[in-house]
């Protein structure tokens, strides 16, 4: 039963951040940078990017603060949802859209900086125990490509291509709102109640939507250790499969549809962009909040984490060989980063 009622939670709570993020947070965030004045580089890499990575990095951060075996779940759902991003929502985009073309030259650029990332997760997880300045080691690496994409803005970006993603809508055939879509608006007027309209009171949206962001975090990586217990796996195996899947449905719908509209680049900036947050922001602000104000130790379940991280690299190595054939990345080019996808699956439950 609990198991049932736990998964129950999970899901739940997934549907629930999928609509608080889309139409509350990242609304008021994109309003936050329009009167910012940021480019769309750097507002799609740090406020954009905080939106749509924002479940992984609020749930990263209460696992870390409650601590013990919760502190397994936040860091495989940013790992596992890195997997995800990569294989999954390029993929099912790939196969949905029939192919991507990629005309962005800012591919490499992040790719490049996704294997950097990776490059130094790996460094800071090889003995299991993190320090301060290995924290901010991962925070500098993302200044630094803020700072490369200020410098860059501009280059490479195709005409009438945006880095930000909008948020999916939901329609029948005959334009007349589905079911899915009537609760997704009975639950937006009920979180309007309390956040008002995003667009004009973007501030205090923001604070409601972080609040409610934090408060389901919370009900996910109880529900996620619950689970784990009463199947008997380790939490760190339902973070990377079940929990990082679910975080990253929204940012699936929205690359596959940009994707289908022809506009290749932004679906793959889209996951990659997600991931570099994810690594660099997603586990270094939590680990820094645990031993500056709370003058705890900092440590890592390596088994299972380290091979992940490695496969981090295969992944994208993979899709970048795909894309630089021939800027393009066809149906059989998805399916196979898809078959990777369910490798990957299966490699984890062999070991855990």
């Amino acid at each position: 039963m609990s198991a049932v009622l736990s998964l129950l939670v999970i899901a739940a709570s997934v549907y629930v951040l999928a609509i608080v993020t889309d139409e509350f947070f990242v609304v008021s965030l994109d309003r936050v940078a329009d009167r910012l004045d940021m480019p769309s580089d750097v507002a799609g890499a740090s406020l954009m990017a905080m939106g749509s990575s924002a479940p992984e990095l609020c749930i990263a951060l209460v696992a870390v603060l409650i601590g013990g075996a919760h502190g397994e779940v936040g860091i495989g759902t940013i790992v596992g949802s890195a997997v995800f991003n990569i294989l999954v929502i390029t993929g099912a985009s790939a196969i949905i859209a029939g192919e991507l073309v990629i005309r962005d030259r800012s591919i490499e650029r992040d790719s490049a900086f996704y294997l950097m990332s990776i490059g130094a997760l790996l460094f800071v997880f090889w003995d299991g125990n993190i320090q301060i300045w290995e924290a901010l080691l991962l925070l500098m690496v993302y200044v630094v490509y803020l700072v490369v994409l200020w410098q860059w803005r501009g280059k490479g970006e195709p005409e009438g291509e945006s880095r930000k993603v909008p948020a999916p809508v939901l329609k029948s055939d005959n334009d007349r709102p589905s079911l899915i879509a009537r609760f997704n608006q009975l639950l937006v007027r009920i979180v309007y109640v309390v956040a008002r309209d995003p667009a004009k009171h973007y501030v205090w949206a923001m604070l409601v939507s972080i609040a409610i962001i934090a408060g389901l975090s919370y009900a996910l990586v109880e529900a996620t250790v619950i689970l784990s217990a009463a199947i008997g796996i380790p939490p760190v195996f339902v973070s990377l499969t079940l929990l990082a899947a679910g975080t990253s449905a929204p940012d699936l719908i929205a690359s596959v549809g940009v994707a289908r509209d022809g506009r290749g680049s932004m679906a793959v900036a889209n996951a990659i962009g997600s991931n570099i947050f994810d690594i660099l922001v997603g586990l270094s602000i939590p680990w820094l909040v645990i031993l500056l104000f709370m003058g705890q130790n900092v440590e890592v379940a390596t088994e299972g984490l380290i091979s992940s991280v490695f496969i981090l690299a295969g992944t994208v190595v993979l899709l970048y060989a795909f894309i630089y054939t021939r800027r393009r990345f066809e149906r059989w080019e998805g399916s196979v980063l898809l078959l990777a996808y369910v490798a990957y699956i299966v490699y984890v439950i062999v070991t855990n």
